[in-house]
């Protein structure tokens, strides 16, 4: 093997010279580590790592986080896909780029003139000599033409899918649960990992940038009946649930959350669908931590387990049931809320059990913070900032807070205590999650409150970019009413 002795580029030698704050990070420059991203679509906190939910069983997962960074506060830029990973492989937010809504691969750069400077997160490792490779849902499709060297494909859509619906069938949305099909070799999840356990088998004289995107638990909610056996129906047990959860919420909060399409808990509750729905969400995750662990067992027997940095994250979380939603594409808690694991490679580490954060972080923070861990110079492009002091300690100081963005001017900001979220017409939201997890009372306008208030705001984006004509959601009538606005002033 030529690893070891693999010379980078002039601008990876100068970074990989430099003097480094933590000793382990002064480790990792001289082996110029690789990487393995595990992408995980539409998963919430419902890991036993997190302890989301009491039925979750999740042992793949659980064991990387064993021996890793667990990021319990880690939020996405965008609570919906497309402008989420558009966010984190660009390393710019929503709010700077204008890609608020859905957006084809090849179009990311077209959004606006920040968006055509920007270098993928997976290009940038490239051009400083790193080899990379990609199966399955990286970005919103597939991905961008010529970020990776080597793209193992995906089924565009979210199948294999029975013949019909077996409880919900409504167009604009894949949502269905229910056991199908028969075996995991069915499944494009379990494709994606075999994709990738071969090119962990391959012999490589570069180091590696590898991304594996997963689709479940993307609806619909169909993986084998093994999967949901593995939760039975009899212990399902419910999230917390307030039927008049969104009486204290401002007007626009309902209109951009509204999507019809999709089931209500009311719905479920009334139609006795609300357990079998929990139990297939928790059967896809079981299913998708299995495939995970496919590419973990891989990765442990092959050559390069002492010196691959292993990440794991959701690129955002899900409502189940909680406000009265089964869907992504809200500002609060259960939509912005991911995992995000971070196991720097183990051989230059040298830390041995978990590690738990509670500081806030965004998903936005990978760009930087993986550059920095293997020694790269730092993209100045970045908006984001490098979380790898939080890897080194923890329990840092943090001054910082994680900001999600759903449209122009809607943002909501997370600090460890606190969610405060301001609309584009002025109306807000805030909870206090020391005394109110759930986010049931909306304190914005308690006076008590006002000067937390204040000191939140001054977190929110300085910079909110039109709408770009390149992207669009038509999932409601607020959105819709934004993407052809956006598409005819184009």
């Amino acid at each position: 093997m030529k690893r070891r002795s693999f010379i980078l580029g002039g601008a990876g030698v100068a970074a990989a010279a430099a003097a480094y704050q933590f000793g382990w990070l002064s480790e990792l420059k001289k082996t110029y580590p690789n990487v393995l991203m595990l992408i995980v679509d539409d998963l919430n906190d419902w890991v036993g790592s997190l302890g989301g939910h009491p039925n979750a069983r999740t042992p793949n997962i659980d064991r990387l986080a064993s021996q890793a960074t667990v990021f319990t506060n880690a939020h996405a830029p965008a609570p919906i896909c497309g402008p989420s990973r558009a966010s984190i492989m660009t390393g710019l937010a929503p709010a700077t780029t204008g890609i608020y809504g859905h957006v084809h691969d090849d179009d990311i750069k077209q959004a606006n003139d920040k968006a055509a400077q920007s270098i993928f997160l997976s290009e940038y490792f490239k051009s400083h000599g790193y080899y990379t490779a990609a199966v399955g849902k990286v970005f919103h499709q597939e991905v961008a033409g010529g970020s990776f060297d080597d793209y193992g494909g995906r089924v565009k859509l979210f199948g294999p899918y029975p013949e019909e619906n077996f409880k919900w069938d409504q167009p604009k949305t894949s949502t269905d649960w229910g056991p199908f099909p028969e075996r995991d070799e069915q499944m494009p999840d379990y494709d994606s990992a075999k994709w990738m356990i071969g090119k962990l088998n391959e012999q490589h004289d570069k180091p590696f940038f590898m991304a594996c995107g997963f689709l479940r638990p993307h609806v619909p909610w169909h993986v084998p009946k093994k999967w949901f056996d593995m939760h039975p129906i009899e212990t399902i047990q419910r999230p917390p649930y307030l039927a008049n959860d969104l009486d204290d919420v401002p007007e626009i909060a309902r209109r951009i959350t509204d999507h019809p399409m999709m089931p209500t808990t009311q719905w479920a509750i009334e139609n006795n669908e609300y357990e079998n729905i929990i139990q297939g969400y928790l059967a896809s995750v079981s299913f998708v931590d299995s495939c995970v662990g496919m590419v973990l067992d891989a990765l442990e027997q092959s050559e390069y387990a002492d010196n691959t940095a292993v990440v794991l994250w959701g690129d955002h979380g899900y409502h189940i049931g909680e406000k009265d939603k089964f869907a992504k594409m809200t500002l609060w808690d259960r939509a912005s809320r991911t995992p995000l694991i971070i196991q720097p490679p183990r051989s230059q580490w040298g830390k041995d059990g978990a590690q738990v954060t509670n500081r806030p972080v965004s998903l936005l923070d990978l760009y930087p913070t993986l550059v920095k861990m293997c020694g790269l110079p730092p993209n100045p492009l970045n908006q984001g900032r490098d979380i790898s002091p939080l890897i080194d300690n923890p329990n840092a100081p943090w001054q910082h807070a994680a900001v999600t963005t759903y449209g122009p001017n809607n943002h909501a900001v997370k600090t460890e205590q606190y969610r405060y979220i301001r609309y584009e017409d002025g109306s807000e939201e805030l909870y206090d999650h020391k005394r109110d997890p759930n986010e049931w009372d909306n304190v914005a306008d308690d006076p008590s409150y006002f000067q937390i208030k204040a000191e939140l705001q001054a977190y929110l984006p300085t910079e909110n970019a039109q709408w770009s004509s390149v992207s669009q959601y038509r999932g409601n009538d607020y959105f819709t009413e934004l993407t052809d606005r956006a598409q005819q002033t184009d």
